[in-house]
């Protein structure tokens, strides 16, 4: 994991041995059930490293403090648990809750949250537009995190409700979306949110101009939202 040490240095942060070598599990087990089913189209040793494991870490561009111990965290569109494991294994005392709809890949990650022996990780199966309406999820998180999930009026509604006034959204975005965030604004005032800061990503080895948009909760989300399943990529706000 000498890539992802050399480029989290960039980020700011240390890796530790312990974390490299739970890093190193990360790999092994995401490529062992990639054969079995679609996690990811990146399985390469020194590419994981870095268009997975350090570009998940960008977040703590974000993050000039860290996060503080039992900061709730949840990641909507989990998939394969990037970038919400990788936050995970950097500040271990945080508290995680992993939203994914298909099956087979919360198997996985409750499979992997047992192999590297984390504490305080929640593996939802299920849809955001669905969860995000339960007691204990609903406004109840820090910082939601989005990844490759959707367009920003619709990545909104699925995670602004999840996020308590105060809390924070970050997404993962690639640049030349300023017609993106124009289109977004309807979706911000009606959920509550306000566009605060647009990181540009400029670690070594990650190009395509990526950005990392940061939405603060300012208001409670209206009861109404988010509507039924597949309606916010349907019609978007």
């Amino acid at each position: 994991m000498e890539i992802l040490a050399r480029g989290a240095v960039e980020l700011g942060l240390h890796l530790t041995d312990q974390q490299l070598d739970q890093f190193e599990v990360y790999y092994r087990e995401l490529v062992d059930w990639n054969q079995r089913m679609n996690l990811t189209a990146i399985t390469e040793y020194s590419e994981v490293q870095v268009k997975h494991f350090l570009d998940s870490l960008t977040v703590c561009l974000t993050l000039p403090q860290g996060l503080l111990p039992g900061a709730a965290v949840v990641e909507v569109g989990a998939g394969a648990g990037l970038p919400g494991l990788a936050l995970k294994l950097v500040y271990p005392d945080s508290r995680l809750a992993l939203v994914e709809s298909v099956g087979k890949k919360t198997a996985f990650l409750r499979h992997l949250v047992e192999t590297l022996g984390l504490a305080n990780v929640e593996v939802y199966t299920g849809r955001a537009e669905e969860l995000a309406r339960q007691p204990g999820l609903r406004e109840s998180f820090d910082l939601a995190l989005a990844r490759g999930l959707a367009k920003l009026p619709a990545l909104l509604e699925y995670t602004l409700p999840f996020c308590r006034v105060g809390g924070r959204v970050v997404a993962w975005k690639h640049g030349g979306i300023d017609q993106e965030i124009a289109g977004a604004a309807e979706a911000l005032n009606v959920l509550g949110g306000r566009l605060t800061a647009a990181h540009q990503v400029g670690v070594t080895g990650l190009t395509d101009n990526r950005v990392l948009l940061v939405v603060e909760k300012v208001k409670p989300t209206p009861p109404v939202y988010p509507r039924r399943p597949g309606v916010a990529a349907k019609r978007p706000l």
